[in-house]
């Protein structure tokens, strides 16, 4: 992984929001570089062997389909190794983090169902004997936005959030399911994904570019994995915003300059905040100061808050609120042996 290499710095950072949904993507971004086809695809081959690239396919929009949701735990100092190996490794929790808050232990449980993920949190409360404190989301303001590695923060969408999308049909599951995994890194991925799913590849575009259109998939691109290419520094903070003041506090989050993340979320007992943000940086000092400004540009500077910084990654992976057990590398195996 080298991003001084003009190739791949450009191949993380420009395609994040769209990239092409086509018969042959690769060969897109070849001419517009004016490279090989196969040069774009071995830059990509080795971002992602080398940590920087998780995946380039979907993002999904909140009512999608499927289910998750945010939970915290306090854990005593003496277990919260033990107690986050088990979170961890329940095949529903996609993020794992410890962080400075008498709640030390953050985790995002998903599943296909509201009733799968409490499944999944219950399980973890009998497991570990300790109480899981749970935060579902009621509305987003800024979710999953791309990020510009130039250091300019948050890429914001062009069109609004909305609390609610068109979900995607029973049927399309499995391609939902395939677009978390992400695109296999082949020259026609979606005929590979379409001989998987026995359709033709011109309907499977057509169904992801449906999805794009109706707010189902926010964005479809590259994902980067922030912590791996230096911005090691993340930061939540939660507020206790007057309901009637919420809403509008959190559009003015999400639209300053480094909050790559904004929703709002139910209160709980003992814990009183609805609104919350994410910021990533290289250290602790440019968090806070991106906090600072963001604060003060959203008037929220007289509500009462809390900044939990991340302390240690124990796991990061993509949702799985779609999976049914299909993977994109079977299927690129399988194109590989053809």
């Amino acid at each position: 992984m080298n991003l001084n290499d003009p190739l791949q710095f450009t191949l993380l950072n420009q395609w994040q929001r769209g990239f092409p949904i086509c018969r042959e993507p690769f060969d897109m971004l070849a001419r517009s570089l004016r490279v090989g086809t196969s040069e774009v695809i071995g830059a990509y081959t080795r971002l992602r062997d080398g940590g920087a690239l998780s995946r380039i396919g979907g993002v999904f929009g909140a009512g999608a389909g499927g289910a998750s949701l945010l939970a915290a735990m306090a854990v005593p100092a003496g277990r919260l190794g033990e107690v986050a190996a088990q979170v961890s490794s329940h095949p529903g929790v996609n993020h794992n983090y410890e962080r400075e808050n008498r709640l030390n232990l953050w985790f995002v449980m998903t599943g296909r169902s509201g009733h799968e993920v409490e499944h999944g949190l219950c399980d973890l409360e009998e497991a570990t004997g300790l109480p899981v404190l749970r935060l579902p989301m009621e509305r987003p303001y800024g979710v999953d936005l791309a990020f510009d590695l130039r250091g300019h923060g948050a890429v914001h969408g062009s069109r609004p959030w909305a609390t609610a999308v068109a979900p995607v049909d029973a049927g399309d599951v499995p391609l939902a399911a395939l677009l978390e995994q992400g695109v296999p890194l082949v020259r026609r991925p979606f005929d590979l994904w379409a001989r998987a799913l026995s359709r033709h590849a011109d309907d499977v575009i057509d169904t992801v570019l449906r999805w794009l259109e109706a707010g189902t998939l926010r964005r479809f691109g590259v994902v980067v994995r922030h912590h791996e290419l230096g911005y090691t520094a993340n930061a939540m903070t939660v507020f206790d915003v007057p309901e009637d003041r919420v809403d509008a506090c959190g559009h003015a989050l999400a639209r300053e300059p480094g909050i790559t993340l904004a929703y709002r979320r139910a209160r709980a007992p003992g814990w009183p905040y609805n609104l919350y943000c994410m910021v990533h940086g290289k250290d602790h000092t440019a968090v806070r100061q991106v906090l600072a400004d963001a604060i003060d540009g959203s008037g929220l500077m007289r509500r009462p808050h809390e900044v939990l910084f991340s302390l240690r990654r124990f796991k990061q992976t993509g949702a799985q609120r779609f999976s049914l057990g299909l993977t994109a590398d079977s299927y690129e195996e399988a194109h590989a042996a053809a």
